[in-house]
């Protein structure tokens, strides 16, 4: 069987050559922007006179045969095609004879890869997006419940200030937000059309790339054909993005990891989400954060082998882009049903309020407010205050109780300017809600960094 290139050749190409240069068997997932590209092709060869109006109805026509053929799992993918644009333009010619031969024209399998995958990539940005808002959502109906749930703030995971609940999942809040932004602009930066660039140079034939554009829903055309049939860029983006968002996702997976654990006891993934031991019958294991933590590391192997590929190729198309897809592929399908299952797990977890109370009485989670109290009330200049704080800590240790609970004799024998008022700042409660600078932990500037979330969701 000759390949539709195969008029320069005197020998067909090996057995072995098919297996190692097809792209067929993945990159059809493909198809549907492949056929949408090629109609709309055909409507802009027809405007120009390079098709009839009965040559445009037989390749509609049999297009969207091949569609329905496809979709009814019919259709025959064949390695010896190479891909799927050469399969599909094999088939429309087997239906509609030479009409299919010109759908060719004035385009280059390098133009029209190129317009495929983009569309896939710019399709995938705003199915993230609104995988990224559905969690976003999810996290806010708990962050609601509790912004005055008292939870140690750590710092080198160690006990550093009394926050609220809410405002620590209001930081993820900020990391989703900045997530659905970058894929956000990258859609807007990366939606221009390819189509109409042919092999490398553009075509002689008088095209109508605007057209196309339009049909396919670019904002416009690309502007260096060049440049265009070689450039990747926006597929590292979608990788960069969807790594970036994974590192997001994994941190919050690594503090439920640790939160479910009998030494924090914070929350508790529900049967649901959490596996079991096959030996040991006591086991609840938090394997969907983990799996999460362990599939950030996949996704960012897709963006350095993209990156490797893209490094060292001179303008224009290489073979070396074949290896595009795959990972982006799989990086797109682990983004989503990572959003999905976290949203999920969250939305069916218990929060253990009551131990992450009884985690801030460990720590000496006061002593920044012993310190402050010390420069406001007192006039002593900071770094003073911090000595005495700190060995107003070292008796808390000798005396085996936590800061908060220090006796006013015991402050006032380390230092005499100490007053008993001094026992109101030691309050967890009183502590968290005294940082009430712009984005910190009180309960009030809490609700308002929620109902500033609300709002970007809802625009």
């Amino acid at each position: 069987m000759d390949k539709m290139w195969s008029g320069r050749f005197s020998a067909g190409a090996s057995s072995l050559l098919d297996k190692f240069n097809a792209s067929i068997m993945f990159d059809r997932k493909l198809y549907k922007e492949d056929i949408e590209g090629s109609l709309a092709h055909a409507q802009m060869l027809a405007k120009q006179n390079i098709l009839t109006k009965e040559e445009l109805t037989q390749i509609t026509d049999g297009l969207n045969q091949i569609i329905v053929e496809i979709e009814s799992d019919v259709f025959e993918w064949n390695i010896h095609d190479e891909d799927l644009h050469m399969g599909i333009e094999k088939r429309l010619t087997a239906l509609i004879g030479d009409a299919g031969k010109k759908l060719h024209t004035a385009r280059s399998r390098n133009d029209q890869v190129a317009v495929d995958f983009r569309r896939y990539v710019l399709k995938r940005n705003l199915e993230i997006v609104e995988g990224l808002k559905l969690l976003m959502s999810e996290v806010l109906v708990v962050a609601r419940k509790h912004t005055e749930t008292l939870i140690p703030g750590m710092t080198h995971l160690q006990h550093a200030q009394p926050t609220n609940f809410a405002f620590h999942l209001g930081a993820y809040l900020s990391m989703f937000k900045r997530d659905i932004e970058r894929f956000e602009d990258s859609y807007r930066r990366n939606n221009v059309s390819p189509l109409g660039c042919a092999a490398l140079a553009g075509t002689p034939h008088k095209i109508d790339r605007d057209m196309t554009a339009k049909l396919l829903g670019f904002d416009s055309v690309s502007v260096n054909c060049l440049d265009t049939v070689s450039d990747r860029d926006f597929a590292l983006e979608i990788l960069f993005n969807i790594s970036t968002m994974m590192m997001h996702i994994s941190r919050l997976s690594e503090e439920l990891v640790m939160w479910s654990s009998y030494e924090f006891g914070f929350v508790e993934l529900s049967d649901e989400y959490s596996t079991g031991s096959s030996i040991m019958p006591q086991k609840k294991n938090p394997d969907v954060p983990e799996l999460l933590r362990g599939k950030t590391g996949r996704v960012y192997g897709s963006l350095m082998g993209l990156l490797t590929v893209m490094k060292g190729l001179p303008l224009a198309y290489n073979k070396d882009t074949q290896e595009d897809k795959e990972g982006v592929f799989d990086s797109v399908e682990t983004a989503q049903i990572s959003l999905e299952i976290l949203k999920e797990a969250i939305k069916t977890m218990e929060v253990k309020a009551h131990n992450m109370k009884s985690a801030c009485s460990v720590g000496h989670l006061a002593a920044t407010d012993l310190a402050d109290y010390l420069v406001e009330k007192c006039d002593i200049p900071f770094r003073e205050a911090h000595f005495i704080t700190g060995k107003a800590v070292a008796k808390s240790e000798e005396l085996k109780i936590d800061l908060s609970d220090i006796e006013f004799k015991y402050l006032h024998e380390i230092d005499s300017r100490i007053s008993d008022d001094v026992l109101e700042f030691l309050i967890l409660k009183n502590s968290m809600n005294a940082r009430t600078s712009a984005g910190g932990t009180s309960t009030v500037r809490t609700k308002e960094q929620l109902a500033y979330f609300e709002t970007f969701l809802q625009v």
